[in-house]
C-alpha cells in the first residue's frame, strides 16, 4: 500500500467500543475542522488616495490613458478619467507614469525556502515518503524572510508559497498578502483556497529511484509515479465514502463510530470535494496530457501546470480542459524534460484561449516579472503574435487570480475590489521601470522614494544598506 495507513486502527476501535453510548443513545457528531489554521491577517493603516494622470492597465485586458485610480478603506473605490479626489485624500500625480493591478506570483518558495539560503532554512520538501499531502508550507513558513520585501520592490502583492517537488504529491500550498507578519497566518489571504503540490516526471524519480527513500514504494519510472497517483486518488476516494457513510447514518439517527482519521487523506479528499486546487510541476506535454486522463478518471480540476514548458504543444487541451499554464519566459534545456521548451510559449498558449500565467521559482525573477512578461510578449510579437500590453498584464495579475481561487478579490482594478496596486515609475514592460509604489489593501507596503518607511527583516538589521533595495 503506498500510502501510510493508521496503524492504530483496531485500538482506537477497541477505545471507542468502550466509550460507546448505551442503547438508545448517541454520541457526539465527529466532524472534521477543514480550516484549522484559519488567517489572521488584519489590513494596514491605510488613507484615501487618488491617483491621476497616469496610463492604467485594469489587468483585464483594459487601457486607459490620463486615468485615475482612488483608494479608499483599502479597496479600489472608482477607476476611469474624471475622479474626485474626496476630502483629506492624498493625491499623487503620475503624469508619465503607469499603474497595474499588483503583480501575483503563482509559484514561489520564499518563506519555505528563505534567506539566507542555508540548510538550517530548508523546509520545502518532505521526502519521508512519495505521497505527503499531509505537509502543509504555512507550516515551514518564515515570515522574515527578506526576500518578501525584495518582491515588494518588484511589484508583488500575492504570492502562492509551494513545497518543492520532489514528491509524487508534496503537500499543502498556502496564498499569503505579501505584507510584513509575525506568524504565517498573519499573512494568509482571508479565504483563499488551499492549493496541493503535486510533481510529475524527473523529480520523483530521481529523489526516489534509487530506493534510499520511500518505504515499500519508491516509483523508478513515469509509469511508477502514475501508478502512485491513481493508489492516492483511490485510497482517497474509499476513505471520503467511509466519512460520507458515517455522516448519512449519524444523521438517519444511528449509533456509529466516526472513521480512523489519516491526514494524509484528509488533503486529497479535499481535492475530490473541490475545496483544494492542484497545482501540478510538469515539463513534458504528453505527462501533462497524462495527467489530464488521471484527472478525468478521479474527478477533481487541476487548477495550474506549474513551468510546463511544452505547454505550447497542448494549448487547446488546456484551454478545453479549464487548466492554467504557470510558465518562465526563457527557462529550458537545463535538465531533459525542459529540453524543447520555446520562448514563445506564453504567447502561443494566449492565442490559443488558455489561461497563461508568467511564475518566478526563484527569491530574484520574483522581484521581476513584469520584465520576464516583457520578454514573453517581445517573443510573441517577433512570430507574429500580437498581443497587447493589456492584455498581456491578464499574465500577471488575473490569471494568476483565477489560477487561486482569489479572482473576486483581486487581480484587476475594479472598483469594491482589493487595493493591490502598484504604481510604475514609467511603462513596466521597459527595463527601465521599476516601481515607485506598492500598496496592499491601500496602505504602502514599499515606497522607492522614502527607503527609509521601508520594513527591514530580522537577518538585515545591523547590517551595512540594511532594507536597501537597488
Amino acid at each position: 500500500m503506498m500510502l501510510k495507513r493508521t496503524a492504530v486502527v483496531a485500538a482506537l476501535g477497541l477505545i471507542a467500543a468502550a466509550c460507546t453510548p448505551g442503547e438508545g443513545e448517541q454520541g457526539e457528531f465527529v466532524d472534521i475542522d477543514r480550516d484549522p489554521f484559519p488567517s489572521s491577517y488584519t489590513p494596514l493603516p491605510s488613507s484615501a488616495t487618488l491617483i491621476t494622470g497616469a496610463t492604467i492597465l485594469d489587468g483585464n485586458g483594459g487601457r486607459i490613458e490620463g486615468g485615475s485610480v482612488l483608494i479608499e478603506g483599502g479597496k479600489v473605490s472608482a477607476i476611469g478619467a474624471d475622479i474626485v479626489a474626496p476630502d483629506g485624500a492624498t493625491v499623487i500625480d503620475a503624469a508619465g507614469r503607469w499603474v497595474t493591478p499588483g503583480i501575483i506570483d503563482v509559484h514561489s518558495h520564499l518563506g519555505v525556502y528563505p534567506s539566507p539560503g542555508v540548510q538550517a532554512h530548508s523546509d520545502g520538501n518532505e521526502v519521508g515518503a512519495p505521497v505527503t499531502a499531509d505537509a502543509w508550507a504555512e507550516h515551514a513558513l518564515w515570515p522574515h524572510d527578506p526576500g518578501f520585501i525584495r518582491a515588494a520592490a518588484g511589484g508583488i502583492t500575492s504570492l502562492q508559497l509551494l513545497p518543492g517537488s520532489a514528491n509524487l504529491v508534496g503537500g499543502r500550498s498556502v496564498t499569503i498578502k505579501n505584507v510584513p507578519g509575525r506568524v504565517a497566518q498573519d499573512m494568509k489571504f482571508p479565504g483563499a483556497p488551499y492549493g496541493l503540490k503535486m510533481a510529475c516526471g524527473e523529480n520523483p524519480k530521481r529523489v526516489y529511484g534509487d530506493g534510499s527513500r520511500g518505504g515499500n514504494f519508491r516509483p523508478h519510472t513515469r509509469m511508477g509515479n502514475v501508478s502512485g497517483y491513481r493508489q492516492a486518488w483511490a485510497d482517497a476516494q474509499d476513505y471520503q465514502r467511509h466519512w460520507d457513510k458515517y455522516e448519512r447514518d449519524y444523521r438517519a439517527g444511528k449509533d456509529v463510530l466516526p472513521p480512523a482519521r489519516d491526514l494524509n487523506l484528509d488533503t486529497l479528499a479535499g481535492v475530490l470535494r473541490g475545496d483544494i486546487r492542484v497545482h501540478m510541476h510538469c515539463y513534458r506535454g504528453d505527462d501533462m496530457g497524462t495527467m489530464l486522463d488521471v484527472m478525468k478518471e478521479f474527478d477533481y480540476q487541476i487548477a495550474s501546470f506549474q513551468h510546463a514548458v511544452e505547454s505550447y504543444k497542448i494549448a487547446d487541451k488546456l484551454a478545453e480542459n479549464n487548466v492554467c499554464s504557470a510558465m518562465w519566459a526563457d527557462w529550458y534545456g537545463f535538465k531533459m524534460e525542459a529540453y524543447d521548451g520555446i520562448r514563445e510559449n506564453i504567447p502561443f498558449v494566449h492565442k490559443a484561449g488558455a489561461c497563461a500565467i508568467v511564475h518566478s521559482d526563484s527569491a530574484s525573477g520574483v522581484q521581476r516579472l513584469n520584465q520576464e512578461a516583457a520578454k514573453a510578449l517581445a517573443d510573441g510579437r517577433k512570430a507574429g503574435v500580437d498581443i497587447s500590453k493589456a492584455d498581456a498584464w491578464t499574465w500577471l495579475s488575473l490569471n494568476p487570480a483565477k489560477s487561486l481561487g482569489i479572482e473576486a478579490k483581486t487581480g484587476t482594478l475594479a472598483a469594491g475590489k482589493d487595493a493591490d496596486v502598484v504604481l510604475w515609475s514609467g511603462d513596466p514592460f521597459s527595463v527601465y521601470s521599476k516601481a515607485d509604489l506598492t500598496f496592499v489593501d491601500g496602505a504602502v507596503v514599499f515606497d522607492r522614494l522614502n527607503p527609509a518607511g521601508n520594513p527591514v527583516m530580522d537577518f538585515e538589521l545591523g547590517q551595512p544598506g540594511e532594507g536597501e533595495v537597488k
